[in-house]
């Protein structure tokens, strides 16, 4: 699987350990940066890994950065990715097979090492259930993407 990885300074330790972890494995890594623990704004590299998902360029998205909250909210500021901070296997895992989730976020200051290759095996290993229901609810993210919203219109409903 070709994977797209990208931290700020806070998740660059782990995202290192990482980027090895995923190439012994198998793994075709795309490397989008930071490259090193100076100070880095991770929607700068939350941008590059939404945007490689989104092209197609990779496969699946992870990023990291200190609490994985903030790079969770830039991930998703990109139309057709779908990103998640999981510190659970069963979010991690689960994540993928109901929401399609392709990038996955994580707080490298709230996961050791262990957990986040447990994380990232859960999230590799996952496919989309493809029931009636979750391509339902996809269906409906992906209208809430195309909505061009403005104060007028915080009463629609999808």
């Amino acid at each position: 699987m070709r994977i797209a990885i990208g931290a700020d300074h806070a998740g660059f330790d782990l995202k290192t350990t990482l980027v090895e972890w995923l190439g012994a494995a198998g793994h075709e890594v795309i490397d989008v940066g930071t490259g090193s623990t100076a100070p880095a704004d991770y929607p700068d590299f939350a941008q590059k890994v939404a945007l490689t998902v989104r092209g197609g360029t990779a496969d699946r998205g992870i990023m990291l950065c200190g609490s994985g909250v903030g790079a969770s909210v830039a991930v998703n500021k990109v139309a057709g990715v779908r990103g998640a901070v999981c510190h659970d296997t069963y979010s991690a895992r689960q994540g993928v097979e109901h929401d399609d989730m392709n990038v996955l976020v994580l707080g490298a200051r709230i996961v050791g090492v262990a957990l986040a290759v447990e994380l990232v095996e859960g999230f590799l290993d996952a496919s989309f259930s493809n029931d009636e229901r979750h391509r339902r609810r996809l269906d409906k993210v992906r209208q809430l993407e195309e909505v061009n919203w403005s104060e007028a219109d915080d009463r629609r409903s999808i």
